[in-house]
């Protein structure tokens, strides 16, 4: 991460990757992998039929089926996401904040981007309201949007979005002639999936949302780049089918052969994968909410982290403590925090929120150890929360916070 401007706080271009789940490599992923190091022939652009046969019979398990003309494969979610863009044309749309990948694909292009507010329940979705007065304005300003990113379960915000939130946010950007891509990457580390109801866009909307997931997600480490998207089923959706597969080939972007393997293997979810992905998801839940505890102990505001291996958290309320310090924006914050967390904690500028504002997302996957023993430990331990290295680096995540809020208790008036 950094500025473009390295004596200001110019435009942020570069953001921070995806939150990673800190743990070693699952065995029986890097077997598949090694077993495929000696294809010399490469993955089709798009996908190969058994990557695509996967893709498919993954979709089949939510409820929303998809044959393998309607399914493209790429290297990650942003190679993606770029060839979607390319192909939509027009303006962009995305709620504020955002995941911090899907900004630097518009502007590439030149095509303006235009941050919605979000609802007071949730990230990831826009408010219908301010979704209709941004659409509004932008062609009433001569502009044409076309698009509207969003994401059911969130990054940076670690929410999921209520059905009913969705329902008028899809309706609304339905209403205007948008096309949406549902960034599904954290769809499967929902923390309490018998009390989350997750429902994906393309259910409400099937003719008219592109689905792009991740598998950095939950299914691949995040060094093994791939990603797939599912099309609607209309002539649309075929043609955008063909135009990104137009993009991916001038790109030349195409999942490299052993990683195609792999994800073919895991979204198939095998026991083993099934396994990892649900001790993983239990293992980040209980840190989540352990770090959610202390920012919040401490006077900061956070929404309780319903999925993935992060959480969103505002220090607005310990303004006055950090000022003295030298903080007065995301930037200075990102700095600082960083700094004393000792792992990298993003300022909420790198997710399109207003660099003014005192935000940053915290990742529990550094939490988890330094060495892939203390991670493997992590996960086979019936209480990792008092695993030595867990235990310290709460501690001094905690101590952090809580010098924030004493300080800021100190500058408070005599009662």
């Amino acid at each position: 991460m950094r500025r473009t401007e390295p004596e200001s706080h110019g435009p942020v271009r570069y953001g921070p990757s995806l939150p990673s789940d800190g743990l070693p490599v699952l065995p029986e992923l890097a077997a598949v992998l090694a077993a495929a190091a000696d294809r010399a022939d490469g993955e089709p652009v798009g996908g190969g039929p058994a990557l695509l046969a996967a893709a498919g019979g993954y979709w089949d398990r939510r409820g929303t089926p998809a044959g393998p003309a309607r399914t493209v494969a790429g290297p990650g979610a942003p190679a993606l996401l770029l060839a979607l863009t390319a192909a939509l044309g027009g303006d962009v749309l995305v709620p504020r904040p955002c995941a911090a990948w899907w900004g630097p694909y518009a502007r590439l292009l030149g095509r303006p981007l235009f941050h919605v507010p979000t609802p007071a329940e949730c990230g990831g979705v826009p408010d219908p309201y301010a979704l209709l007065e941004t659409v509004r304005r932008v062609r009433a300003e001569g502009g044409d949007p076309r698009l509207l990113v969003l994401s059911v379960a969130d990054d940076p915000t670690a929410t999921v979005a209520p059905p009913e939130v969705l329902h008028e946010a899809v309706e609304a950007a339905a209403g205007e002639g948008l096309h949406l891509v549902s960034d599904e990457t954290w769809r499967d580390t929902v923390h309490a999936p018998r009390d989350t109801v997750l429902v994906s866009p393309a259910e409400m909307l099937p003719e008219r949302v592109t689905v792009v997931t991740d598998l950095a997600g939950a299914l691949l480490p995040a060094g093994w780049p791939a990603a797939v998207a599912r099309f609607p089923a209309s002539d649309a959706g075929d043609d955008l089918h063909a135009r990104v597969l137009d993009v991916l080939t001038a790109l030349d972007a195409r999942v490299a052969a052993p990683v195609a393997a792999a994800a073919a293997y895991a979204l198939t979810e095998p026991a083993p994968v099934a396994r990892r992905v649900a001790a993983a998801v239990a293992l980040h839940t209980r840190v989540a909410r352990e770090v959610h505890t202390a920012v919040v102990a401490a006077g900061a505001l956070a929404r309780p982290p319903r999925a993935g291996r992060h959480l969103y958290v505002d220090l607005e309320p310990l303004r006055d403590a950090l000022e003295p310090r030298g903080i007065g924006d995301a930037q200075d914050l990102e700095d600082f925090l960083s700094a004393r967390l000792g792992v990298p904690a993003p300022g909420g500028h790198r997710f399109g929120d207003d660099l003014a504002a005192l935000r940053v997302r915290l990742s529990t996957g550094p939490l988890l150890g330094d060495t892939d023993a203390r991670r493997t430990e992590c996960l086979t331990s019936p209480d990792p929360l008092e695993l030595p290295h867990v235990r310290g680096a709460l501690t001094h995540l905690r101590a952090v916070f809580d010098d924030l809020r004493d300080d800021a208790r100190r500058g408070e008036p005599p009662r």
